[in-house]
């Protein structure tokens, strides 16, 4: 048996090559690629039925991304060894190809599509997440699957003032910004990442920058495509349709939508308003009327809500809340309510409401991130919580879902790159925000909640950071456009665009952009990016009214870190055998003490809620730690008593010893009945020898004895 496989290669433009192969593997699926760049390889394959199951007015599409622990040499973590659900890692790698790949898919093709990329060897410097949608386009560019692409996906960073495409993962420690943009050969289509407080022209400079790149990759999909010979796709009919049902629902309810829109109501008062009219029509249809009928009715009228909603804001710049495109809703916020947290804060913006906690922990409270090509430990953690009750559903709590893990890491993105270093601030600290109302961006709400929260914890951050989501509204036949700031939750989903952008009154720190349409003009980007600074300083003005600086100290509830800086020849020392001399003092001291060597040197932490607890642990540390000095006098303790001598415990797991000819002046015979084991005796250090033995003296500290005079002529005696 043979295959028939089929490679494009090409240069993504600093001499580095990426491999796009179809035909080898997985050949059942409707298309399957395997991208390699380097030593890493991702597989991607994708299926979509047939046939749209009845009644379905929306594309059933999911996107997996899965690493494989064989592609780094590791085996899984946990009982069953065995990759599980999808970590938080791949949840955002997958939403991250998801938002690009939705868009471009035919409004009326609502086949159950999957798309599935794995991991299937990684080289541990260049990152996979990059390659992620290139992989998952270029298996829908080689199947029969309707589809308006190729797109692709690049990393673009900018390390040492130069903008870089797909950079080294040892490269980004370095680098000022870094964001995923994906596009097609033609527009943007998905923005996200995060930077150290860049103005706008640096942010539409990076994202123009990468939009070069991602052409490359779109043409060499195309290629691909013709070298496979499946240009042809299937011929579908997912949506069926009645022109004239269609013009009977705008004529009876398009005035009636407009005017609710344009009332100013509250969203529950709306929504209200809305059903009623929709009633009211289905009444019109008489109680025969058949299911498809029933179907097509609500969907039209969606389409009403969706084009008087949209017009109302081209044609007279009103919103559906009555504002303007500019205005940001009403805000307040409050810190210290929750007094038994470490750090508490409330922000209410319109419609949407955060109640945001910071806990305080040590070290061992870290998060540990055990994937098969991220793993380690985070200081930093952010939770995002967005219950039914928020939205006035009912809804089961079955824990964070897709949503959740994205917009927690948007939040967590922007409040990090305002986090004080390790020395300013050894805590691990967990962020969580509970969204108790939302009608908008909830995510920017968990910034500016987080933002107040860690301020009135007394964590130092460098800088308050706010953040804004910004829809846009078009009209591709008049060519007319308007910008919103601070979008509700209609507007998000009736709108063209979902734009966030978070940061200090310095530059941004964060972004995620969404697209539904085909084109975003430059000169549009740049204007939306222009007017959320506006609004993004407004809000911040606002939250500054509550708190303007984070406060001078900690909660005096909030538990305490001492850090200290040793010789890694102590490390162990202080841990002792078996863990024996660290476990005695943390039982003893009622502390948690932690210890790592970091860059030739022993780092040792102390937590505790109290002082007194504090300091006994680090007096005994510094004591192990202490190195003996030639000259210093010390009060130490008799371990064992030999013919010659004693040995004197200095500092802990330091004896020395004391001769016997070194314990007075007077000369001792023998040792008996001079000391008892265990009694304290002050000594001086005399010397350290070659091989570190210490020679101590008691005789040292005692007065010497004056010689007896003797006569000046022995003659005369």
């Amino acid at each position: 048996m043979s295959y028939n496989a089929i490679k494009k290669v090409f240069d993504i433009g600093d001499g580095r090559q990426i491999e796009i192969e179809t035909g080898k593997l997985a050949k059942q699926a409707d298309g399957s690629v395997v991208v390699k760049m380097g030593n890493t390889m991702l597989l991607a394959t994708v299926v979509s039925a047939q046939e749209a199951k009845p009644g379905t007015d929306f594309l059933p599409l999911s996107v997996d991304y899965q690493e494989k622990y064989a592609s780094t040499g590791r085996i899984p973590g946990g009982f069953l060894r065995r990759e599980a659900r999808l970590s938080d890692y791949e949840i955002l790698i997958s939403r991250l190809v998801d938002r690009a790949l939705r868009p471009l898919f035919p409004d009326d093709y609502h086949a159950d599509t999957q798309v599935m990329i794995t991991l299937i060897s990684a080289d541990k410097d260049i990152m996979p997440d990059a390659l992620a949608g290139l992989a998952a386009s270029a298996a829908l560019a080689v199947s029969d699957i309707p589809f308006n692409g190729p797109i692709s996906e690049v990393r673009v960073a900018k390390i040492d003032g130069k903008l870089v495409i797909n950079p080294l993962l040892s490269e980004l420690g370095k680098a000022s910004l870094e964001f995923i943009v994906a596009g097609s050969a033609n527009d943007i289509v998905m923005v996200e990442g995060e930077s150290k407080e860049i103005s706008e022209e640096e942010m539409v400079e990076a994202i123009a920058f990468a939009h070069e790149a991602i052409k490359v990759q779109v043409q060499a999909q195309i290629e691909l495509a013709e070298m496979v010979g499946s240009q042809e796709k299937r011929v579908y009919n997912h949506e069926p349709s009645n022109p004239e049902l269609k013009e009977r629902v705008y004529t009876a309810t398009y005035d009636s939508v407009y005017a609710v829109a344009k009332s100013g109501l509250s969203k529950k008062e709306r929504s209200a308003k809305f059903a009623d009219i929709a009633e009211a029509f289905a009444l019109t249809l008489g109680e025969d009327v058949d299911e498809e009928t029933v179907f097509l009715a609500k969907k039209y009228f969606h389409d009403v809500q969706y084009d008087a909603v949209r017009n109302l804001i081209l044609n007279e710049g009103i919103r559906l809340d009555g504002r303007d495109v500019r205005t940001v809703r009403p805000i307040w916020s409050e810190v210290d309510y929750l007094p038994a947290a470490h750090g508490s804060a409330i922000f209410t913006r319109g419609e949407t409401q955060s109640l945001t906690s910071v806990t305080l922990g040590a070290k061992e409270d870290e998060q540990m991130i055990d994937g098969a090509f991220i793993n380690g430990y985070s200081r930093f953690i952010l939770h995002y919580n967005f219950p039914g009750f928020s939205t006035g559903e009912v809804r089961p709590n079955r824990g964070p879902g897709r949503r959740e893990v994205g917009h927690g890491n948007l939040a967590m993105r922007s409040l990090k790159q305002v986090l004080p270093g390790q020395e300013e601030n050894p805590y691990t600290i967990r962020v969580v925000s509970d969204i108790l109302e939302s009608n908008g961006s909830s995510s920017m709400a968990t910034v500016c909640a987080g933002t107040l929260a860690l301020m009135d914890a007394g964590v130092k951050i460098t800088a308050p950071v706010s953040g804004i989501a910004m829809g846009l509204i078009t009209d591709e036949k008049t060519g007319k456009y308007a910008v919103l700031s601070d979008i509700l939750g209609d507007e998000d989903h009736l709108g063209d665009m979902d734009f966030k952008v978070t940061g200090t009154s310095k530059g941004i720190v964060a972004c995620q952009m969404d697209l539904k349409i085909n084109g975003l003009r430059w000169e549009v980007l740049k204007e939306a990016l222009y007017q959320a600074k506006e609004s993004r300083l407004h809000i911040l003005d606002e939250m500054l009214k509550t708190i303007q600086a984070p406060r001078e100290d900690f909660k005096s509830h909030a538990p305490r870190i001492v850090s200290l800086t040793i010789d890694k020849e102590f490390i162990g020392a202080i841990i002792g055998p078996g863990g024996k001399i660290i476990q005695e003092m943390q039982r003893e001291t009622g502390t948690t003490i932690s210890i790592e060597e970091i860059e030739g040197k022993g780092i040792v932490q102390v937590f505790a809620d109290n002082k007194t607890s504090i300091d006994d642990a680090v007096r005994r540390i510094k004591a192990i730690a202490a190195k003996p000095e030639v000259g210093e006098i010390y009060e130490g303790k008799v371990k064992s008593i030999m013919p010659f001598g004693a040995f004197v415990e200095i500092l802990p797991g330091k004896d020395g010893l004391l001769h016997i000819s070194e314990i007075d002046w007077k000369r001792y015979e023998t040792m008996d009945g001079i000391f008892q084991v265990g009694e304290i005796v002050k000594v001086k250090l005399l010397d350290i020898d070659k091989q570190g033995k210490l020679k101590l003296s008691r005789k040292a500290l005692l007065p010497r004895p004056e010689k007896k005079q003797e006569p000046e002529n022995k003659q005369e005696q």
